[in-house]
Order: C-alpha cells, then structure tokens, then sequence
C-alpha cells in the first residue's frame, strides 16, 4: 500500500489511520488483538489513539487502548512495523483538562509504559486549558523530544487562536511546533475546519487527519429511520438526522452503487480527496467493515461526484 508523507515529519501513513477509541471499549483484548492483526496484514500500519481511550466503557479509567496496544505490539514484535500516535490533555477521571509540563511530562510516561515503547512516534495535545501559557505547553514537548520519548507533535482540539499563538511562540522562542492537526470534519461536519481551520493548515504546511470520518457511523448508511437510532452512539447521530443529512445519504447511494463500494468507502474517499486532507481516522468493529476502507484507497471519485456531495 503507497504511504503518504505526513506534512514536514519524518512519518509515512496509509490513507487511512485506524482509530483505536474502540479498544477496550466496544472491542475486548481478544478481538483487539484480532482486528490489530487484520490491520497490519492489509497494510493499515498506523494507529492513533489517546491516554483517556476507553475511561467512558463502565468499570474502565482511562488507557486501556494504549494498554492493549502495548501488549500486542510487544506479544507479536511487531513495534517497527506499527506507527502510533496518542494523546495528552483530557485528564481523565479528573475534573478539567491539564496541559501543564509537569502533568505532560508525567502522562507521557504512563503512555509509555501502557505502549510498551521507548518512544511515541506522534503526541497531541488532545484538548487543551488556555489558563496554561501556550510556551508552557510546548517547554514539556520540548524535553521529551530531546530525551527521545517522543518524535514529533500535534495537535487536536484546540482553538484556531491557541494553534497560532502556538506557532508564533515555537518561531519566537525556538520551541517545537505542531506539525498535525486533528480536528472533527467529515460530510456533515464541515463548516468549522473549513472556515476557521485550513486557512491556518494552508499557512504553517500543517499535515491533516481528520477523526469522525464517518460521522460516528452516520456515514455508512445503516441510520435511515428514526428507529435506527439506537445503541452506543444515538446521542451522537441523531443530529445529522435531518433533511439534509438524509439527502446526502441518497447521493452517496448513488456514487456507491456507481463504483460497487459501500457508502463508507464514498465518505472516505470524499475526505481522502480533499484539499489540505493528509489521512482520515476511521474505526472498526469487524474484520468485513475493513472492506470499506480497502474500497476507499482504490476508487477515485470524479469532479462531478465530488461536486454532488458539496451540499
């Protein structure tokens, strides 16, 4: 599978990123390490996931997605072949959100340990505190890199002004800057990245991946009627039903039955094709959901599709 450069890093990606909130969550230790096998034999070598990942799932508290990571990257010897990302900042457990060095410094370790790495090839800021100066923030990044604990650095869910004033205090006092951002943006949800968000990836060649690519499973066309909206992610579907949404999901009708693919693959595509999109996140449950991304990285939608899908 051809690998993308990632922005001004080091790293190369697949088109598609794996998003490993279903870890420990929606997937056990079993069928994560069978889905994590699936992935690297189809070539989907990078992983993305955060310190907090699965806290939400009842009786766990944060980093059981790193955990299960670690454990089959070292159970399997498989750390060279597998590029991982996580992320800092959300506290989970806690009450408020923490990017101040002393707590990053920390929560790297426990990241470490949970990954059973000596390095993370890719940190975020997760979600950030904006009582916490941006130089900060960025000192902490700053030490882990020059101790090897981390190689580059992202940034997820912060403001457009925190990304800038970021970038403004690594140029100024020769701290490291984001090189990713990670923002929310798919079909239904794209006005924020696109108005207040590439003017500032356009600017500083920031690399993009995108997370809820399918917009928590809107995207795959399995949410029709008002009675499918049940199970984990109602709350986070049902505002995309709606006129509009439903529109849309006609048309991506159309495009799939056009190219023989399922509507998940027309709504990865669609992100893989647009300007600015390094690599869209996207999770699994089953090994046959893998088909879609596998049908996104070898169809290429026309300028007429891409053009129906501007709603």
């Amino acid at each position: 599978m051809k690998k993308i450069q990632l922005g001004n890093t080091d790293l190369h990606t697949p088109p598609i990123i794996f998003g490993g909130n279903v870890f420990g969550w929606t997937l056990d230790k079993t069928e994560s390490f069978k889905m994590l096998d699936k992935l690297l034999d189809k070539g989907f070598s990078f992983i993305d996931t955060a310190d907090s990942y699965s806290h939400w799932a009842p009786g766990n508290r944060g980093g059981e997605s790193e955990t299960i990571i670690g454990n089959w990257m070292k159970d399997s010897g498989v750390r060279k072949q597998v590029t991982i990302a996580t992320k800092v900042g959300s506290n989970p457990g806690k009450e408020g959100r923490d990017v101040s060095k002393d707590y990053i410094i920390k929560a790297a370790e426990d990241s470490l340990r949970r990954l059973r790495t000596e390095t993370i090839d890719l940190y975020f800021t997760h979600w950030d505190n904006e009582n916490t100066p941006v130089e900060e923030t960025l000192a902490a990044y700053e030490q882990l890199l020059k101790q090897g604990k981390i190689r580059n650095i992202g940034a997820s869910n912060l403001s457009p002004g925190r990304i800038r004033e970021s970038m403004k205090a690594s140029e100024e006092n020769g701290l490291p800057g984001y090189q990713v951002l990670q923002p929310e943006y798919n079909l239904v949800e794209r006005e924020k990245f696109e108005k207040e968000y590439l003017p500032l990836v356009k600017e500083f060649n920031l690399a993009v991946t995108p997370y809820f690519a399918l917009a928590s499973g809107f995207l795959t066309g399995k949410y029709r009627r008002a009675e499918d909206l049940r199970g984990d992610r109602k709350e986070m579907v049902k505002k995309y039903f709606n006129d509009k949404g439903l529109r849309l999901l006609k048309i991506q009708d159309e495009i799939a039955k056009e190219h023989q693919v399922s509507n998940a693959a027309v709504a990865l595509a669609w992100l893989m094709q647009r300007p600015g999109i390094t690599a869209p996140i996207a999770s699994a449950t089953k090994e046959s959901h893998l088909v879609a991304f596998e049908e996104a990285v070898n169809i290429e939608l026309s300028s007429e599709e891409m053009k129906n899908l501007d709603l």
